[in-house]
């Protein structure tokens, strides 16, 4: 059967899920140019005429991932409802749930990053605009009198470095952390940064 024959824009978005998922399958290291020709059925010069290198389609791939992420971090932080509500929902989105699957392809993402200019490049614009849409739900928190934070930036960090560490312990070592100890130590540190106490601050986002 013939395949259909897309656009450029509708390829590149083809082979970027293609790499997603074959990343997410065998690692950075491990995937291979034909490996994601071959999930689609194409051949190594298609990809390699929208990419050109395997670093390329990799950065892009992130780039890709991390996009769907921060689509959903923005409809989080964008609800009619008081700054204390989404800023707990987003951390609690952001927080590892046991399901390491997407979290898998971000310790890869980091791991290469050591390595890969063009994907540390990625992964910390990622990191710079989760801090940032934090950091802006905190500040209109303060505004607002819902609590008070005299630094939300170090805040910032705090929170998703604990949540990064969490991911980590959750993902390589199966057991090791239960989902309740996670949503446990998660509220705890968000109020402490809030100046809330922990019952307070469920209390105040039922």
């Amino acid at each position: 059967m013939a395949r259909v024959r897309l656009s450029v824009a509708e390829r590149r978005e083809e082979l970027l899920r293609a790499a997603v998922e074959q990343i997410e399958a065998r690692g950075v290291a491990a995937v291979r140019i034909a490996d994601v020709a071959s999930a689609l059925g194409v051949s190594n010069a298609l990809v390699l005429y929208h990419f050109s290198t395997k670093e390329k389609l990799v950065a892009a791939a992130f780039a890709y991932a991390a996009e769907d992420d921060l689509a959903h971090l923005r409809k989080l932080l964008g609800r009619r409802t008081t700054a204390l509500r989404r800023l707990r929902a987003a951390v609690r989105w952001y927080a590892p749930t046991g399901q390491a699957k997407g979290w898998r392809l971000w310790i890869e993402g980091w791991a290469a990053a050591l390595r890969e200019p063009a994907l540390r490049e990625v992964t910390r614009d990622l990191d710079k605009q989760w801090k940032a849409a934090i950091i802006e739900v905190i500040v209109e928190g303060v505004a607002a009198g819902e609590f008070h934070c005299p630094d939300p930036t170090g805040a910032a960090l705090r929170l998703t470095a604990l949540l990064d560490g969490l991911a980590v312990q959750m993902t390589a070592y199966a057991g090791a952390v239960s989902r309740a100890h996670t949503h446990e130590w998660v509220d705890e540190a968000l109020a402490r940064e809030l100046g809330l106490k922990r019952e307070a601050l469920v209390a105040a986002v039922r």
